[in-house]
């Protein structure tokens, strides 16, 4: 019976993970439903901003804001990665780290220079191991990220593009779609199009009416600045949505596959238990009719 208690140990052993990925996918559904409230609750704030933003972009067109220069050529390019922290969760970061790594092999083969700021240790560690040039990270981020962690490399990177060191800013993130499906997303951060600042004034014309203190450029770049740094919340939110919806899908596809298993390896036990009984009495048998 040596086969017959491997085999024993091996449905063990898968009964085991089958309990660990179980309550993986039970502690990943849980999460998910706050990591959705935090991304719906993030969104009102920055529409809200980008409304006012519009406003007295649209009001103060001589405003002189380098932050808010657009670029005729794009000479080096810097990027917000945002990834998860933890793994297991399916080809989440693998397809984001595609369509990031084709982005900057396109940038490669124009001659243009890339800058990357990394959210999230699984990217940081991708772009460490090709030898990327990593200008700031922050990892760790836990489940609720907090803005002042964020704060340092989303400076860092956009302060580059006001000094002209960056003609160009992407934000690559994870988005949500639903439950199922998440699509690895890149898009423009710096400079701001033409769309966003002007989006509200489609079809009608209006009169807005500010007293600003202390001066309009300083209240449009504070703006613009928290702006931004909305935007690279809601982003990191998304991505996180997204990472909990991945490893719940994830998690419940590896408790089933491991429930095949043992269904497999049980019907193996059985017949090798079977097969050995069978034998033991054709001894018996054969032994019997030789007396």
């Amino acid at each position: 019976m040596a086969v017959g208690k491997e085999i024993l140990t091996k449905i063990r052993s898968v009964q085991n993970t089958q309990k660990i990925t179980k309550a993986m996918q039970m502690v990943s559904t849980s999460k998910m439903r706050k990591t959705q409230d935090r991304m719906r609750q993030a969104r009102p704030y920055a529409e809200k901003v980008r409304l006012v933003m519009s406003h007295l972009a649209q009001t103060n067109t001589d405003h002189g804001l380098p932050i808010l220069d657009g670029r005729n050529t794009v000479k080096r390019a810097g990027f917000i990665l945002i990834t998860t922290d933890k793994g297991l969760c399916g080809g989440l970061n693998a397809n984001l780290l595609k369509k990031f790594f084709a982005k900057l092999q396109e940038y490669d083969q124009q001659g243009v220079a890339s800058d990357i700021v990394c959210l999230g240790s699984k990217g940081l560690a991708a772009c460490n191991r090709v030898g990327l040039n990593v200008i700031a990270s922050a990892t760790n981020l836990g489940d609720t990220p907090k803005m002042e962690t964020l704060l340092g490399p989303i400076t860092e990177i956009i302060s580059r593009y006001v000094k002209g060191d960056l003609d160009v800013i992407h934000l690559v993130y994870s988005g949500f779609v639903n439950t199922m499906r998440q699509e690895p997303l890149l898009e423009v951060l710096l400079p701001i199009g033409e769309n966003v600042l002007n989006e509200v004034s489609t079809g009608k014309e209006y009169s807005w009416d500010y007293v600003y203190e202390p001066s309009p450029t300083d209240v449009l770049e504070y703006l613009v600045r928290r702006y931004l740094e909305s935007v690279v919340y809601q982003a990191l939110s998304e991505n996180m949505a997204s990472e909990q919806a991945a490893r719940m899908v994830a998690m419940k596809a590896a408790t089933d596959n491991a429930g095949n298993a043992i269904k497999e390896l049980r019907l193996v036990y059985n017949k090798s238990r079977q097969a050995a009984i069978t034998t033991e009495l054709s001894e018996i048998v054969a032994g019997a009719a030789a007396v």
